[in-house]
Order: C-alpha cells, then sequence, then structure tokens
C-alpha cells in the first residue's frame, strides 16, 4: 500500500513537472523555486495534453522513485518465500524483522539493497505501462461512452497486461538475484551471479526462453483485476479532491 501511495504520487508529481517544462511549448525560464511550489493536481483534462510520452516518461521516473523503497522490501519477501522447510527451527529466518536484521548485521545497508539495479530495470518498463494507460484512457474516452469509473478500470488493466507482457522476463531475473545467497557471515550459501547478466544467464542455460515466462499465467491473469479496481479507486480519488 505505501510503495503504491508513493508510486502513483509521484507519478502525478512527474506528471505535472513535465507538463510545466519538457512539454509546454509556452514555456517561460523559471527559478528551481517555481517548481517546488506545491499545487493541486492536474485534472484529467489538463493531463490529456501531455502526450503520450510524456505519460511514458513519468512513469519510468515514479518507477525509479518507488524503487528505493521497493527494493528492499521485495528483497527480504523473496527471500522469506523460498523457506521452504516446515520445522521453523530450521529456517534461516523467523521473519521479516529478523530477516532484515540479519541481512544488516552482515552486509550492511547494501545487503538490504541487494538487488536494486535489477528493481531499477524492472521498474523502468512503467514506461509501458502508464503510455499505454494514456493510449487505452484516450480511445476508450473517444470510441466509446463509458463513464469515467468504467474507462479506468479498462485501461488500468489492459495497461497492466500491458506492462507483465513487456517486463515479467526482467522480473525472473530479479527475483533470481534476490534469493541468491548473500554468503559471509550470514552463512546461507555460496553466491553465484555476481551481476544482472549471470542471473539471465543462467536462466536460460536451466530453462531456455521459456524459463523467463515462469508463472506467468497466474500472474497475467491477477494482473488485470488488481490493477483495474487500484486505477478505479486512485483515479476516483482525485476527482473528488477538492
Amino acid at each position: 500500500m505505501f510503495m503504491d501511495s508513493l508510486m502513483l504520487g509521484s507519478l502525478t508529481y512527474y506528471r505535472k513537472f513535465l507538463h510545466r517544462t519538457l512539454f509546454n511549448p509556452h514555456r517561460m525560464a523559471a527559478s528551481p523555486s517555481a517548481f517546488a511550489q506545491r499545487d493541486l493536481p492536474l485534472p484529467n483534462s489538463q493531463l490529456h495534453k501531455l502526450p503520450t510520452v510524456g505519460h511514458a516518461m513519468a512513469g519510468v521516473m515514479a518507477g525509479a522513485t518507488v524503487s528505493f523503497i521497493a527494493a528492499p522490501v521485495e528483497h527480504i519477501k523473496a527471500r522469506l518465500q523460498i523457506q521452504y522447510s516446515s520445522v521453523k527451527s530450521e529456517r534461516l529466518y523467523k521473519g521479516p524483522i529478523d530477516c532484515l536484521r540479519k541481512i544488516y548485521r552482515f552486509h550492511g545497508l547494501s545487503g538490504l539493497y541487494h538487488g536494486l539495479s535489477a528493481t531499477l530495470l524492472f521498474r523502468s518498463f512503467f514506461f509501458f505501462w502508464w503510455g499505454s494507460y494514456d493510449i487505452f484512457t484516450r480511445l476508450l474516452s473517444e470510441k466509446t461512452s463509458l463513464s469515467a469509473p468504467a474507462i479506468n478500470f479498462w485501461a488500468g488493466g489492459l495497461s497492466a497486461q500491458v506492462f507483465w507482457l513487456t517486463s515479467y522476463p526482467s522480473d525472473v531475473v530479479k527475483q533470481r538475484i534476490m534469493t541468491d545467497p548473500l554468503a559471509g557471515g550470514l552463512g546461507d550459501g555460496v553466491r553465484r551471479f555476481p551481476n544482472w547478466r549471470s542471473a539471465a544467464t543462467a536462466v536460460y542455460k536451466e530453462n531456455g526462453l521459456k524459463g523467463y515466462w515462469r508463472g506467468f499465467v497466474p500472474c497475467f491473469l491477477r494482473a488485470f483485476p488488481a490493477n483495474a479496481m487500484a486505477l478505479v479507486a486512485f483515479e476516483g480519488v482525485m476527482r473528488a479532491l477538492p
């Protein structure tokens, strides 16, 4: 919830920033403080003046922003998910707090942020999510008589499908990196992947191209309803704000 709030909030800010600067044909030189002023979010009518590539760029910027929160959270989650022993005493980590403490004790802050570069790469595919969301929103607004919430629902769900179709292989590699042993004093095994390329190569050697799409179907099926409803809620709240 916190990560999605940060992502959507920063997305709105970057949309406004790009709308007023890079994609404003009437822009004038302004001091940095002018862009730091707190303004109300742009209504949908003004956001549509931002070209699709502007929405896509804002998506990449928002993805990079939230990555610094998402990376350690997803790292800890990934390590807990691969503890398959039914006997709790045989598990390395008792829970998320214990996992955080142990990783920080033996590997410091860099250990917690293990996989940050892979997270940044994965979330750069927000380019396709928010770019396609704008395209679907425009098409549904122009070609149908659907209500605003219905447009948000279908545009949100379809754009999420586009995102996962383009980003899923990078997510598979990211998970490999985040579940790779950290070694050292943690005593969790021998590290296998020194970089992103080595992890991507290992996936291909083990399962070929299909290895990059392992688990895709349930992820793809979940993406539509989850993101469709999230965008309905987000856009609805934005419209309701004074």
